[in-house]
């Protein structure tokens, strides 16, 4: 008789859409897997292009797999596991490094697989509540989850993973991903600020563990305003934050507009609702697209939509600064599936911040 994995049979019969992926050494996590789309399925403007994150390093994907829960580390290593204290105190590099360690395929989740699942919460209408409130949401009174630790004023802090009511996962249903509002930033490589210009490793490649995301990396591409097509998007950069031509980040009337020059920039950290960043007439429709596709642009013709009063915090001053998304556990509203935060450089430290590892099927070498 063949020898079946009870543990991962018993979590497709209760949550079908759900995947029990063991790393190299046999240690399991709890994923969800989610199919690929095209723009126009998540997007009023979109087109047939399929969205970032099912393109890893040329290949098209038919899925990729999302951790269910908050990282938490055991032997140097990210896992996806549920009831549990998520892994905070940790820089940019070495969240990577520990979900890149578990083998072919594993990483940490990416700004293009965040920036999908913002668009499809949005575009089913199952915008994600959470910890944003010392261990409930701003707006539940009766729901919280199981407190992880304390602060020194006495308030719930952290909670334990997917320990929320079901309005804290992504799809609103027992099978969904947990806690994409609040409980602690989460780093998502592949996408970065220096001096205000917009880089990116291009698609999903950030997926890919052969892929360089150091600061020196060649990969980090700026992004081409004027584009007239997909494969026309990607440019090297000058390495000074100053390519001509190039997506940057200004601050105008107490918003953040995407143009091709700064004319407010600062080294120090402001914030405004992400539903108000706007694309000067300099960018074009293609780069425009790009942006609402990472969640870093909000769609045109909104009627009303606030996108959860989420916020955007940013400075365009510094020489590099890296992308947390989903906020912490006393961001209140800003807190959320489109809340940007481009704060951090890679060596920063805080309990504040942590992450979530994910998964896609790659080519063993």
């Amino acid at each position: 008789m063949a020898n079946f994995d009870t543990s991962g049979l018993a979590l497709a019969a209760v949550c079908p859409g759900n995947k029990m992926i063991l790393d190299d050494k046999g240690m399991p996590g709890f994923y969800v897997q989610v199919a690929s789309q095209k723009l126009s399925d998540l997007l009023t403007g979109g087109d047939d292009t399929v969205h970032p994150t099912f393109r890893v390093s040329g290949v098209e994907k038919p899925y990729i797999y999302i951790g269910k829960y908050q990282g938490v580390e055991e032997n140097g290593r990210i896992y996806s596991l549920p009831g549990v204290d998520p892994k905070g105190s940790i820089t940019h590099d070495q969240y990577v490094d520990r979900c890149r360690g578990k083998g072919v395929g594993h990483h940490c989740i990416t700004a293009a697989e965040w920036a999908f699942l913002a668009l499809w919460c949005r575009k089913n209408g199952t915008m994600p509540r959470g910890n944003n409130n010392f261990g409930k949401d701003v707006s539940e009174t009766s729901y919280g989850a199981i407190p992880a630790n304390y602060g020194v004023d006495g308030k719930i802090n952290r909670t334990l993973t997917g320990t929320g009511p079901l309005s804290w996962r992504h799809n609103g249903a027992l099978d969904g991903i947990a806690d994409l509002n609040g409980n602690i930033c989460e780093w998502t490589p592949g996408i970065r600020l220096v001096k205000g210009e917009l880089q990116v490793i291009p698609w999903n490649n950030a997926a890919d563990p052969d892929v360089d995301l150091s600061a020196d990396s060649a990969q980090w591409k700026a992004v081409k305003a004027s584009a007239t097509s997909w494969e026309d998007l990607f440019i090297t950069p000058n390495g000074q934050g100053t390519t001509t031509g190039s997506v940057k980040l200004d601050y105008v009337s107490s918003h953040w507009q995407w143009d091709t020059t700064i004319t407010s920039q600062e080294a120090s950290n402001r914030n405004a609702l992400f539903y108000l960043t706007t694309a000067a007439t300099g960018i074009g429709a293609t780069a425009k697209l790009y942006l609402q596709a990472m969640a870093l642009l909000p769609e045109d013709n909104q009627e009303g939509d606030t996108y959860g009063a989420d916020s955007f915090y940013s400075n365009n001053g510094v020489e590099e600064l890296l992308a947390l998304r989903g906020g912490l556990w006393n961001h209140g509203t800003g807190a959320g599936v489109f809340e940007v935060d481009f704060r951090s450089n890679r060596s920063d430290v805080s309990s504040y911040y942590g992450g979530r590892p994910a998964y896609v099927e790659l080519a063993a070498e």
